[in-house]
């Protein structure tokens, strides 16, 4: 059995990171597969161009139905495809929805790791071929922070039931790497954001309020704790350092993070003042936003992941935000478009 040597499946892959990842590995000439759930509708917005690249991409781009929670399913496509990587994205990855679906995220966020190892322990044992494993950590799993900055040797303190989920993925990947001999590498990633982030993510839901106010599509900004302090950096930038993390002779475990921390409120100065805005005039304080516990500070040192993969972001935190207002306004422009043409076309018939 012969096994093309850049073959990957992507979990996740209709989300911010995997969307950023298929590129990349696009242009590396890797055959791609993603799993997708089935839905009533469709989810793929972020990937769709990848199937009409003029480079023709999309001859190396698959989409399979799946689910995380389906161990034989997910054994029979992992048989099937004989990816020589699987990065494992998919998730339940909203915090503040993790505490009204704890279990929900349990099941898929931890134990699905489980089962995505056991399908490729199977498949290793049955063939001799290996299969590098990439497992999404989350700087979420710091939560209460012992020490700052926080890097692979602090320890884990969740504060949520998505920071406890990851916690489990992350050291059930441990396990089976020293276990069964798996290439297995976990990526602690912190808060990475893009315009393709979703829009109930704070960085995103910031932006877009932006963009519509802008447009006079929206008078007000309901935001939680907004002295909330984490280190923000580029999608784009961190799916790199998962690729490199692959590439290693031997597996490891990397912080990833920018080193630089800025709270909400700073967010909201710089997004807001891109368009000649003053926050405090739109921006208002919910507590149904608050979690029930509070991570109060997250900072990255990245130095392994400097020294050992060569990897450093290039994306600052004033270009990111930039960025994602530059892309919402653009958003709420054609917004604003299509509502007008919809008045004045209900207003030609009003007149008749």
């Amino acid at each position: 059995m012969s096994i093309n040597p850049k073959r990957a499946l992507i979990t996740g892959i209709t989300g911010q990171d995997g969307s950023y990842l298929a590129e990349l590995l696009l242009s590396k000439n890797y055959e791609v597969h993603g799993l997708i759930r089935r839905s009533s509708s469709f989810n793929t917005g972020r990937v769709d161009h990848l199937y009409h690249d003029p480079h023709e991409m999309g001859n190396r781009f698959t989409l399979h139905f799946a689910d995380l929670t389906d161990a034989n399913g997910l054994s029979r496509l992992v048989h099937s495809i004989k990816p020589t990587e699987v990065y494992n994205l998919g998730a339940q990855s909203h915090v503040k929805v993790s505490f009204d679906q704890a279990i929900y995220t349990a099941d898929v966020t931890g134990v699905g790791t489980t089962k995505i190892l056991e399908a490729l322990r199977d498949f290793q044992e049955r063939t001799g071929y290996e299969i590098r494993f990439y497992q999404a950590s989350s700087s979420e799993m710091f939560g209460k922070v012992v020490e700052t900055p926080q890097k692979e040797t602090t320890p884990f303190y969740p504060r949520s039931p998505y920071g406890v989920a990851k916690l489990y993925a992350h050291w059930i990947t441990v396990n089976y790497r020293e276990s069964y001999d798996l290439h297995a590498s976990c990526g602690i990633l912190f808060n990475h954001e893009s315009p393709r982030r979703g829009e109930t993510f704070v960085t995103r839901k910031i932006t877009r309020a932006v963009g519509r106010i802008k447009c006079g599509l929206q008078e007000k900004l309901y935001l939680g704790n907004l002295e909330a302090k984490r280190d923000w950096g580029f999608a784009g930038d961190y799916v790199e350092a998962m690729w490199l993390m692959l590439q290693q002779e031997k597996p490891d475990d990397y912080v990833v993070a920018t080193g630089v921390m800025r709270s909400v409120r700073e967010f909201c100065e710089r997004t807001f003042s891109r368009v000649n805005l003053d926050y405090r005039d739109f921006v208002e304080v919910d507590p149904r936003y608050f979690r029930p516990a509070e991570v109060d500070l997250l900072l990255g040192d990245a130095s392994k992941a400097k020294s050992k993969l060569g990897w450093a972001p290039r994306v600052s935190f004033e270009a990111l935000a930039d960025m994602m207002v530059d892309a919402d306004l653009e958003l709420a422009l054609r917004e604003k478009t299509l509502r007008d043409a919809g008045h004045s076309i209900a207003d030609q018939i009003s007149d008749r």
